[in-house]
């Protein structure tokens, strides 16, 4: 137990860069790994040499992060409550926060189970399948629905272990479960020679050994909160403090599914081979916002700390560090994917008009990348600091304020070229939305960490 004390009591340390770098650095490791294992997972797919399994991967990807969304909602509304709880020294309600999210998080992975198996074709039709690519998309989605509880308790209980300070134990559950999947994906799709099924398979066993070591770390008591039956509390207050600041999430996650399918529905007009180029595009270009979104895993729980703790200047110098961190990576990381474009297309594909096409996509969606750091970092903030309005403006202006009007406009205006500039004109207006909550959110911070008494109240930085 003293070692979960020293990780709570670290947040407070003088050196904020360094313990920064001690919580992202797992965070980053297993970001890296999972990426990994999408890319992997995709090139497994890209060996049956067939473009409709392809495209079927590029269909039921978004219905994948529409259930994830689920599980993001509960666990990064209960995290960041509970870390602002332990900031305050109130551990003996963040044990009852944890405990909720958790059994809530059962619940409702049962219930959209059944709600997906139910609704399953309809769904993938919304999301962009061809006539021809339906056949596969089934053949893919299947497990994947049938075991659509498990990405929804993993973030859950993933982002709860992160609250605490224990980046590592949540870091290790991706790697290890990413490590499986690539492992599993040949054994399935050639050895048992099950196709695209194979992949969906090997993915959903994956999930579960993540869930039994998430739970084993829960039930043998090695964490520092307390999560029990009898902590459960079916409080209205919990659910508000959660779903205030994790529908902001899932708006988010639930948005990027959305333009996915959106984005599906605009390149039908121009074939099977767009779909499957946009569907590499996405995978390629995650490595990006994979680290990224690991590194604010770590600054997360040490943002919320500080600001339930009211050191709000170790909380402006955290947003500094990180704003530079993340700038330079996403930079150096956006000129390695324009320089190798077609070799990295190339590993997921031979069909020359996929290439080709699949160059071009890639080059043209990460065009505003390196600002992603400044972005996302911003959205983690204000999923930090429980500001809903700030967290669902910021987090849904890139895949949905901006995507979704661009999306059905500018393709039906320039074709194919539209389809392809959305992603990167709704990340410039992002970055200009973003600029201006950041300029208000840091002058109130400063402000508060000039004068604690006379300044701002934590209730005002809301009002931004």
């Amino acid at each position: 137990m003293n070692s979960n004390v020293d990780r709570v009591n670290m947040m407070e340390s003088d050196d904020i860069g360094k313990v920064i770098w001690k919580f992202a650095i797992p965070g980053i490791i297993a970001s890296l790994i999972s990426a990994a294992y999408n890319i992997v997972d995709t090139a497994f797919v890209g060996f049956l040499n067939d473009t409709l399994a392809m495209g079927a991967v590029s269909v039921v990807f978004p219905l994948f992060i529409l259930i994830n969304a689920i599980g993001q909602m509960i666990g990064v509304g209960s995290s960041s409550y509970i870390a602002r709880l332990l900031g305050a020294k109130d551990k003996e309600e963040a044990d009852k926060v944890a405990s909720t999210a958790i059994i809530s998080a059962i619940v409702l992975g049962g219930v959209f189970t059944i709600l997906i198996l139910i609704f399953l074709e309809p769904l993938l039709k919304l999301l962009g399948a061809t006539d021809s690519i339906m056949p596969y998309a089934l053949e893919y989605a299947k497990p994947i629905a049938i075991g659509a509880s498990l990405p929804i308790l993993i973030p859950t209980m993933a982002n709860i272990v992160r609250s605490e300070g224990n980046i590592k134990v949540s870091a290790n559950v991706v790697a290890i479960s990413a490590v499986i999947n690539i492992i599993l994906d040949p054994i399935f799709m050639f050895g048992l020679d099950m196709g695209v099924a194979g992949a969906a398979v090997a993915t959903v066993l994956s999930q579960c050994v993540s869930v039994a070591i998430l739970l084993i770390y829960f039930i043998s008591k090695k964490g520092y909160l307390k999560v029990s039956i009898s902590n459960f509390r079916f409080s209205k207050d919990i659910y508000k403090q959660i779903l205030s600041v994790g529908f902001s999430t899932f708006l988010t996650q639930g948005l990027i599914s959305i333009s996915m399918g959106l984005l599906n529905i605009a390149a039908k007009p121009y074939g099977e081979a767009l779909i499957a180029a946009l569907g590499i595009s996405l995978k390629l270009s995650s490595l990006v916002i994979f680290v990224v979104l690991g590194y604010n895993q770590g600054f997360q729980p040490i943002a919320s700390y500080n600001y339930g703790a009211k050191n709000y200047g170790k909380l402006r110098q955290s947003i500094k560090i990180s704003i530079k961190r993340t700038t330079i990576f996403s930079t150096l990381a956006t000129i390695v994917l324009m320089v190798f474009a077609p070799s990295a297309i190339h590993l997921f594909s031979n069909d020359p008009e996929v290439i080709n096409i699949g160059v071009k996509t890639l080059r043209t969606t990460i065009l505003m990348y390196p600002l992603l750091g400044f972005t996302q970092m911003y959205a983690a903030l204000y999923q930090s600091l429980g500001m809903p309005k700030q967290a669902l403006l910021v987090g849904t202006s890139r895949q949905g304020l901006f995507f979704v009007p661009i999306v059905f406009i500018l393709p039906s205006i320039i074709g194919m070229e539209g389809v392809l500039l959305t992603q990167p004109i709704a990340d410039l207006l992002t970055v200009m939305v973003t600029a201006v909550f950041a300029y208000k959110t840091n002058k109130i911070l400063k402000d508060k960490e000039c004068d604690d008494e006379n300044g701002y109240t934590i209730n005002e930085l809301s009002e931004i």
